[in-house]
């Protein structure tokens, strides 16, 4: 019994290798972050655990069909049924209370989209093809979910590179964020006070934005049904006040599970073999000039609402465009009451931030409409 145990440990070590070694290493790494830091542990854990699991000696998980992890990845990733499920308990979270009070944040969540087309032309610069370049571009939308359903249709080589960067960049937005934040506003910018969000929006308004939404955007834009329908499902069941039951499960048992799922998939995805490349290193590039790109361009039209509303808007609500909810709007208050305390941008920046994640999903899905070959409506 001895000599079966050394032989089996024998045999573990022979087949280890210096790259399987590395990512067991940044899988502890993650966790690392997630225990010690408390920096999204909800993702992290489960993604660095997975990254641990994959690259063990021997392990059976991966590269059988029997395998544990690639059963959950089969079952969830690779036909993109965990994203959409994720997106039912985001929008039951979601309020879009604050957007409909004042519409005009739209214009800043969909500022915040530019840096992924700006971030599209730099990777077709650099070689990708036009797929895997939207692929890599949708990271900026700062949206997991999002960057998985993408990338899992139109870059399937390249969703293990990308679904960690999307994830890894949601959960350091608090790092990302502040500095551009400071950088590109002035101290008297960032201590503007903003007047007080009314709670006004009536049930029927309140009933009818998701499926306006839906029917619209799936008109526009069909490829992207199954994203904008799952999120729009989720929030129509808060709002309905009707099913309450299904909105607090999907608020909770459901984005809980699939959550550890995906993250575990993700992880699984984290085979030394197809991560340690160089090409790894540009999309985590490319995926952080992304975040960055829109960041900087929600603040600029905040720049732009603050000259015309004469002083009356904070552009630190621009950088609340990315779909990072409710993270980035956090950021935002923090920032604003670091420049003033009495400050309260709050529910201003979560206007932002949901118009930020529809349109992240009205971007992602004018992307797979036209990857897909469907013709617009509006241009046959």
């Amino acid at each position: 019994m001895f000599e079966s145990a050394l032989t089996s440990l024998i045999s573990g070590i022979q087949n280890i290798g210096f790259g399987q070694i590395v990512m067991i290493l940044v899988g502890g790494g993650l966790i690392y972050l997630a225990v010690r830091h408390k920096i999204e542990p909800l993702l992290l854990v489960p993604i660095g655990f997975g990254a641990v699991l994959v690259n063990l000696p021997l392990s059976p998980l991966v590269g059988s069909s029997h395998g544990l992890l690639q059963i959950i990845y089969d079952f969830g990733v690779a036909n993109e049924l965990f994203p959409c499920l994720i997106f039912i308990g985001v929008g039951a979270m979601c309020d879009f209370g604050p957007l409909l009070e004042n519409p005009k944040l739209l214009l800043l969540g969909a500022a915040g989209q530019f840096g992924i087309f700006l971030t599209i032309i730099l990777a077709l610069v650099l070689g990708f093809g036009i797929k895997e370049s939207c692929s890599i571009g949708i990271i900026g939308a700062c949206d997991g979910p999002t960057s998985i359903y993408v990338s899992s249709k139109y870059a399937p080589l390249l969703l293990p590179a990308i679904s960690v960067a999307a994830y890894s960049y949601m959960s350091l937005v608090p790092i990302i964020q502040p500095p551009l934040m400071r950088a590109f506003t002035t101290q008297k910018e960032r201590t503007v006070r903003m007047a007080a969000v009314k709670k006004s929006v009536s049930y029927p308004v309140r009933v009818l934005f998701p499926l306006v939404v839906t029917v619209f955007t799936c008109i526009i834009a069909p490829m992207g049904a199954p994203l904008i329908g799952t999120l729009m499902l989720g929030n129509f069941l808060k709002e309905s006040l009707v099913a309450e039951r299904l909105s607090r499960a999907a608020q909770n048992e459901l984005a809980n599970v699939v959550t550890l799922l995906l993250g575990i998939s993700i992880g699984a995805s984290m085979v030394a073999e197809t991560f340690l490349k160089g090409e790894t290193l540009i999309i985590f590039g490319l995926g952080l000039a992304a975040i960055s790109l829109d960041t900087v361009c929600g603040i600029v039209l905040g720049k732009i609402m603050y000259r015309l509303s004469g002083g009356k808007v904070n552009p630190l609500i621009g950088a609340a465009g990315i779909s990072a909810f409710p993270m980035s709007a956090r950021v935002v208050q923090r920032e604003g009451q670091k420049a003033d305390p009495q400050n309260f941008l709050l529910m201003h920046a979560v206007g932002v931030n949901v118009g930020g994640q529809i349109a992240s999903i009205v971007a992602a899905s004018i992307m797979l409409s036209i990857l897909g070959g469907v013709r617009f409506p509006v241009f046959t």
